[in-house]
């Protein structure tokens, strides 16, 4: 079973301490919620959207894998339909119809997903945090999150329990 063999690579690499470990472990980790999506959801019903039904669309998987991979970027949605190989106005009305809204608000979901995970780890600075997930500031970010999750970023790190680096 992929699960499986992916949770005891996952395993083996917690227990190692080889340079890169955290990087490797983020990635792992990804590819494990993609299986267990993948294994929850084999048949996938035509008109549902999500993350998964878009990896299915080859021109969107092609989005998904470069904005996940470079998440600092400058993405329009003219760029984005560039990697897709379709119109701008195309790309973006499929994108919205398979993964329930725009690409740039999935590329700010994804950033606040991330950044949310960096506040709760507690290992960054804010300013570290705002520059790995495409801000130009902290300010920009802080007021971005506080938009978006209804409180600064600070405050959800110490409510939330991790340490008070951010």
């Amino acid at each position: 079973m992929r699960l499986g063999r992916l949770i005891n690579l996952i395993a083996e690499e917690c227990r190692g301490n080889e340079p890169g470990k955290d990087m490797i472990l983020q990635r792992m980790l990804e590819v494990l919620l993609i299986e267990a999506l993948r294994s929850h959801g084999t048949t996938m019903d035509e008109d549902r959207a999500g993350l998964l039904h878009g990896m299915r669309d080859p021109a969107l998987a092609r989005v998904l894998a470069a904005m996940h991979a470079d998440v600092r970027a400058d993405w329009t949605v003219a760029s984005l339909a560039r990697i897709a190989g379709q119109s701008r106005s195309a790309f973006a009305a499929r994108f919205g119809a398979v993964l329930s809204c725009g690409p740039i608000e999935y590329l700010a979901r994804w950033r606040m997903a991330l950044a949310k995970d960096a506040l709760l780890r507690g290992a960054k600075t804010l300013d570290r945090i705002a520059d790995d997930v495409g801000y130009e500031s902290a300010s920009a970010f802080s007021t971005a999150f506080r938009k978006r999750l209804g409180c600064p970023p600070g405050q959800f790190a110490r409510i939330n329990g991790s340490s008070d680096h951010a």
